[in-house]
């Protein structure tokens, strides 16, 4: 079996200006997803998929290929994940290498573990897909939201309800997608009928979409790692 990973890293970043590539505890964020992805020693083939020449020179400094740019269409911001690893397989199979899994990994990911690539891929082979996931802390069904400054209960029957009598929920943490590759294009999604869920530790998700998340992350970071 033929394995790919798709680092998908843009140069456009309008919260965090160049956030693939901002040094991140002394390292180009993005180099922490190739270094995990490398060191898991599961992947035929690791390319970025890029629209910018910087990011590609970063790419190839830790060890990734960078072997086409992205097309402006599918560094749009209204490009959809599907549109880049289609555009990425498609130009693969026009040099004749074909994969039968894909694994899409975001660029902003400084707390993947490459043993978390290695589990969630040989948990894949009864499956189409896996798909990170982390619990929720609290539970959902007793969210609130706030209409005319007023605090309403989504459920009013669920506040009633104890926490221990609840099952508990997940939700996707945006690091990466294991699909096979087949599956990707019978239904035009990372995420088949057929998926299973990787239960990812709290320790190792971490959105970040602004300065504050990128702030909290190097605090984490740090008392993780001991720096």
């Amino acid at each position: 079996m033929s394995v790919i990973a798709i680092i998908t890293a843009r140069g456009g970043s309008k919260r965090i200006p160049r956030k693939n590539i901002k040094e991140f505890m002394g390292k180009p964020m993005l180099s922490y997803a190739i270094d995990a992805t490398l060191k898991s020693n599961i992947f035929d083939e690791v390319m970025v998929s890029t629209d910018d020449i910087e990011i590609a020179k970063v790419a190839r400094k830790y060890g990734a290929n960078v072997p086409f740019m992205r097309s402006k269409k599918t560094a749009s911001d209204y490009a959809t994940t599907f549109d880049v690893i289609d555009e990425v397989i498609s130009k693969y199979k026009r040099q004749n290498m074909n994969f039968d899994t894909v694994c899409c990994i975001y660029p902003c990911v400084p707390f993947l573990k490459s043993d978390t690539l290695k589990s969630a891929y040989e948990k894949m082979q009864d499956f189409d897909a896996v798909i990170p996931v982390c619990k929720y802390p609290v539970p959902v069904e007793w969210a609130m939201k706030i209409e005319n400054s007023m605090l309403i209960p989504i459920d009013r029957k669920a506040q009633n309800i104890r926490s221990q009598d609840l099952k508990p929920k997940y939700f996707d943490v945006g690091m990466f997608y294991f699909c096979k590759t087949e599956k990707i294009y019978e239904h035009n999604s990372l995420i088949p009928s057929k998926a299973t869920a990787y239960i990812i530790d709290e320790a190792e998700c971490q959105d970040i979409d602004t300065i504050d998340d990128w702030k909290s992350a190097e605090m984490k970071y740090k008392v993780l790692y001991g720096m």
